[in-house]
């Protein structure tokens, strides 16, 4: 089943492109749909038709011992499925590309979610590095797709801070095999077990934060981020902000300390370091924002502080609060670049200060907004509430009163730019885009009504996946 994940999405792509057999542009947006429904059908499913070793994780060998799927890999691979059908039906609901702009689309989110499929299954740091390098430049690729000259200028800066980011991942992964003769993970952990003795051992753990860093957009590497989000079309952002960086950035960071780097003082500080500035800086560039993607992405920086917060804290609660906001960020930030893309599509701005009380108009998207909001703002009983109580427990457990109450504090700096947000797009006075206004159509719909029912959902239904999921994930990885 994992090798498939990753051989679905390459065969579809070859399909895609025979000479002889050539799909509409309507019927090829449907096939990552179809795909993602397969895969999170088959995650979901997986310890049902596949054994379970231990009281959670699956831990079974695919392909010798490349392929690998725990409780980890399932969570991302849930999210990859969703974000996937998320902008694939924003894809559709835009329509305002040609049929070869469409082709170019699907063949590239197909090879985008074999990437992140293959990401999250391998155990090996070279073959890890190849993933990442796929998705990276698929992504790349997808932000110039509407040929727009802000999109070439975002695709630029994405071009430009990931190529750092290869050369600083691919020097780890050289110093690794020096060390240890090997790139898988269980040789990596072997060679870096004692840094203080083995100087190269530590120089490739500090070339891979720093890869993982600009991949994720933690702050000073963050500068690539609003222009790639921003200027990209709304399927591409919502794809973008909603898994790529999730995928290549924070769940490889999160791997690889926890199975290979270790929870030793030095990460812990730079992870506390890295995520204390994310957090504080994103929440207050947000604020100055009168782009809502602009403002959506500075958001997203702030909220992968807190992931690489709850990382800092250490194992148990700590891993286990990372873990659950990766997810819960990977849902209500899509459904919130959903949003964007259908304000985008009826009023033809993003700007703030030209909208106000679309709501009016667009009851829906306004609803599914503020569910989006309150969860970012980590506001009960939505999902964003337990993953960052999570976290702030689990500083203060670590002995860092000082930084829980800075994520406090964040939180309502997060709130303080949401409500201004609201104000100034849906709720406000009207204005003159607000004129002839009319509710997107079920494409953009669809994908924002199902992910913010699933974050109302996983909200209400946490106590009970605290003590059956997240809990025993952190204790068992």
């Amino acid at each position: 089943m994992a090798a498939l994940l990753l051989i679905l999405p390459i065969l579809a792509v070859v399909l895609l492109n025979l000479p002889l057999w050539r799909p509409s542009a309507r019927t090829a947006l449907w096939i990552p749909v179809v795909l993602c429904v397969l895969q999170l059908a088959a995650v979901l499913f997986a310890p049902v038709i596949f054994p379970l070793s231990g009281a959670l994780a699956m831990n079974y060998r695919i392909v010798g011992s490349d392929l690998s799927m725990d409780g980890l890999t399932r969570v991302m691979g849930i999210a990859i499925a969703l974000v996937g059908i998320a902008s694939a039906l924003v894809a559709r609901h835009a329509a305002v590309l040609d049929e070869v702009r469409v082709f170019r689309f699907v063949n590239l989110l197909l090879l985008a979610l074999a990437g992140m499929n293959g990401v999250v299954l391998v155990r090996d740091l070279f073959a890890l590095y190849v993933f990442i390098e796929v998705t990276s430049v698929s992504c790349f690729v997808l932000i110039v797709v509407n040929g727009r000259r802000e999109a070439l200028e975002g695709a630029f800066k994405y071009l430009v801070l990931s190529a750092v980011a290869t050369a600083l991942l691919l020097g780890g992964v050289a110093l690794i095999f020096m060390v240890s003769g090997a790139t898988t993970f269980a040789a990596a952990a072997a060679a870096v077990r004692d840094t203080t003795s083995n100087p190269l051992a530590l120089a490739a753990v500090a070339l891979f934060l720093a890869g993982l860093a600009i991949k994720a957009g933690l702050v000073p590497f963050h500068g690539w981020l609003p222009d790639a989000y921003g200027s990209s079309n709304g399927a591409v952002s919502v794809l973008l902000a909603g898994i790529v960086t999730k995928t290549t950035g924070v769940y490889t960071l999160i791997r690889l300390v926890d199975a290979v780097f270790g929870y030793t003082p030095p990460v812990r500080h730079v992870l506390l370091g890295a995520g204390l500035l994310s957090v504080l800086v994103g929440a207050v560039a947000a604020l100055g924002q009168r782009d809502l993607k602009r403002m959506l992405a500075y958001s997203s920086v702030s909220q992968v502080g807190y992931i690489v917060l709850g990382l800092a804290a250490g194992p148990g609660l700590g891993f286990a609060g990372a873990v659950l906001h990766l997810f819960n960020h990977a849902v209500f930030k899509s459904l919130l670049f959903v949003n964007s893309a259908a304000v985008k599509r009826q009023a033809g701005t993003v700007d703030m200060d030209r909208l106000g009380g679309i709501a009016t108009k667009m009851p829906v998207t306004g609803v599914t907004s503020i569910v989006g909001m309150l969860s970012t703002a980590g506001i009960p009983p939505f999902s964003g509430f337990w993953s960052k109580l999570l976290i702030v427990v689990a500083l203060w457990k670590a002995g860092l009163p000082w930084a829980a109450a800075i994520a406090v504090l964040a939180s309502v700096l997060t709130l303080a730019y949401f409500l201004q947000m609201q104000r100034r797009v849906f709720f406000g006075k009207p204005s003159a885009a607000c004129d002839g206004l009319v509710e997107a159509d079920p494409w953009a719909l669809a994908p924002a009504v199902l992910l913010a029912g699933l974050t109302l959902a996983l909200g209400l239904a946490m106590p009970w996946l605290f003590g059956t999921f997240f809990l025993p994930l952190g204790r068992l990885l």
